[in-house]
């Protein structure tokens, strides 16, 4: 392990099965950790494709999955089965095995405007228990997390450490779909935090985001760079 910067830890394998055996063993055991402590667990993890190894292990992986519940980091608004919503990834890759048992919340996605979904999204996510005891994120070659994207519409109020919503909605030119988001303070209100990035490319984008502190132009440096939750980062060519 690396200490890259100060709270920022670098964990580097050999190869992406290598991180994958990691990253889901560190999940696994904060998350038994939890149940044992307060009788259930809270997971929020990313969509795209780096996660894909990973939720295949950790759907295999020994926990009591009926006492934790999986949430998203972010979402599309799109219909549930569209296959683009990071929902139907992980139901496909993350719930089956083992893992068939966990509970799975979802985003409202389906009312009218990005508003109306997100403030839905506020009012089931209040019924979790929190803080969320670990958090996976992936970062794109842009520099975004979760959907804090570069020139996003709302990327200043996500940011806000003081900011009052847990979700909120982001229309970015590089994002796509309309997108609804975790907000930095609620993401930062974990006990496990990770940054899962994979490759070359996305390597030089991590460095390049330690190497300054401008938020609105490279986002993941808005979790890089606060000294209230410490930041694991698993990486592999």
């Amino acid at each position: 392990m690396e200490e890259t910067a100060r709270g920022v830890h670098r964990h580097s394998y050999p190869d992406r099965d290598a991180l994958a055996v990691a990253l889901a063993a560190g999940i696994a055991a904060v998350l038994a950790g939890s149940v044992a402590e307060k009788g259930q667990a809270t997971l929020a993890v990313s969509g795209g494709s780096t996660p894909r190894k990973l939720f295949d292990v950790l759907s295999r992986t020994a926990i009591e999955w009926d006492r934790v519940t999986v949430i998203l980091v972010d979402e599309r608004i799109v219909p549930a089965d569209h296959e683009r919503a990071n929902q139907r990834l992980v139901r496909e890759t993350l719930l089956r095995d083992r893992a068939a048992k966990a509970h799975f919340v979802a985003y409202e996605t389906s009312l009218a405007s990005p508003g109306a979904n997100a403030e839905k999204s506020e009012e089931i996510f209040a019924g979790l228990s929190w803080p969320i005891d670990a958090v996976v994120l992936g970062m794109g070659t842009d520099g975004h997390t979760a959907s804090f994207f570069p020139g996003g519409d709302r990327l200043a109020d996500a940011l806000d450490a003081e900011h009052n919503s847990r979700v909120l909605p982001m229309q970015a030119e590089g994002a796509g779909e309309t997108r609804l988001t975790l907000t930095l303070p609620a993401l930062l209100e974990t006990k496990f935090l990770a940054l899962h990035i994979e490759g070359a490319e996305k390597a030089a984008v991590f460095d390049t985001a330690l190497s300054g502190s401008n938020a609105s132009e490279i986002p993941v440096r808005a979790v890089l760079y606060q000294d209230r939750t410490p930041v694991h980062v698993f990486w592999a060519p």
